[in-house]
């Protein structure tokens, strides 16, 4: 299993079909071009001198290059580390200090701090890309060869893939390491949950240093399109309509500031077809201003970093509890996903009963098929 060939196959299948969509760049790339730049990076990033599992570091906003990125690294057995932009200086330092990447690629908008970042760690080399850039990742892809890189074959589905930091809420951030099986495990789940049909087009709102990434990756690996875009309330209600957008994930401040748009029942958002909310707690009563706005059903996600999505409340669940039958589960986060089992465990880890009454100080403890590493290094 390497994820990296999700390119490979849809530029087989359905080459000219369109792969991803740049909103803030006004860029689309067809599933042929992307494979053939991914094969040209790939190929580009271990003729710096990387080896397998060396890290790439990646410092940008949402775009065609970040998710080639994603998928050159796999190809070439290489590790992505994609950098949360909305750190400081300091902690980003922090960060690529733990990580140690041999290769920094850095959008035009954050040309300073990836130069700052530099210093901090003995990189390989520092690319940049964006209209304004010096055009050297440009000119990496333009050079390396367009044939398979021979490493893609060597890669094993418990390689690791990408980290991605967490937000720290019990210290410092912590490295959370994927590797091939476990973000595929992800997947898998989400495509039972989300029930992903080839017409489905993916809006991802979210930032991909973040863990829903997985999920835009999935419907990649289904040969979709996916959009990009930096949330923007407005825009995000006209790119659905422009785009005709199937589905998206929202969290509960995105989902109310959609709602709040003047002119909101203007946009024609017939093309939706599934709504997955979560990333924080979610009143009863936002749900039902949802469900009554968005013409789609609605699903509920909870999961972390470490383990991607580990359980969902389904449309029914979501469809029954809105016409009165079990509207208590709107408070829930569901049931196990499909790959995943759930446990309810005392503070010595011990299994509770299932009787309703839990001992004081349980908690959920969560446990999919395949779990994430944590950790800075692999």
């Amino acid at each position: 299993m390497n994820l990296g060939l999700i390119p490979a196959k849809w530029a087989a299948l359905t080459p000219q079909r369109t792969a991803l969509i740049d909103i803030p760049h006004q860029r689309r790339i067809n599933w042929a071009d992307l494979d053939t730049r991914v094969r040209r990076l790939a190929n580009g990033l271990r003729a710096l001198g990387l080896r397998s599992g060396d890290r790439v570091a990646v410092l940008s906003r949402n775009s065609i290059e970040y998710q080639e990125l994603y998928f050159a690294v796999g190809r070439a057995g290489l590790v992505l580390l994609p950098l949360n932009w909305r750190l400081s200086t300091d902690a980003l330092r922090t960060l690529v200090t733990d990580a140690e990447p041999a290769v920094l690629v850095a959008s035009a908008e954050f040309r300073n701090v990836a130069s700052e970042l530099g210093r901090a760690v003995d990189l390989v080399s520092l690319l940049y890309y964006g209209p304004t850039e010096d055009g050297s990742y440009e000119e990496l892809i333009a050079s390396a060869p367009d044939s398979e890189p021979p490493w893609c074959e060597q890669v094993r589905d418990t390689d690791p893939y990408f980290i991605l930091y967490t937000g720290g809420t019990t210290g410092m951030a912590k490295g959370v390491v994927h590797s091939h099986r476990s973000a595929a495990a992800g997947m898998l789940n989400q495509t039972v949950a989300e029930r992903i049909v080839p017409s489905d087009v993916y809006l991802l709102t979210g930032q991909m240093f973040h863990i829903p990434v997985v999920l835009s990756m999935n419907y990649l690996a289904h040969g979709c399109p996916v959009v990009l875009m930096n949330f923007d309330a407005q825009q995000a209600l006209a790119v659905i309509e422009q785009e005709r957008v199937s589905a998206f994930l929202g969290i509960t401040t995105m989902l109310n500031w959609m709602l709040a748009v003047p002119g909101f029942d203007s946009y024609d958002l017939s093309s939706l077809r599934n709504i997955q909310y979560g990333g924080g707690p979610m009143p009863s009563a936002v749900v039902r201003a949802v469900a009554e706005a968005f013409p789609c059903g609605l699903i509920q996600g909870y999961g972390q970093t470490e383990g991607t999505t580990m359980s969902f409340l389904s449309q029914e669940d979501h469809r029954d509890a809105l016409r009165g039958v079990h509207p208590h589960r709107l408070r829930s986060c569901g049931r196990e996903g499909f790959g995943t089992r759930i446990r309810v465990v005392d503070p010595n880890g011990h299994e509770v009963p299932r009787d309703g009454r839990l001992p004081a100080r349980s908690w959920f403890a969560a446990r999919p098929t395949c779990l994430a590493i944590s950790g800075g290094r692999s």
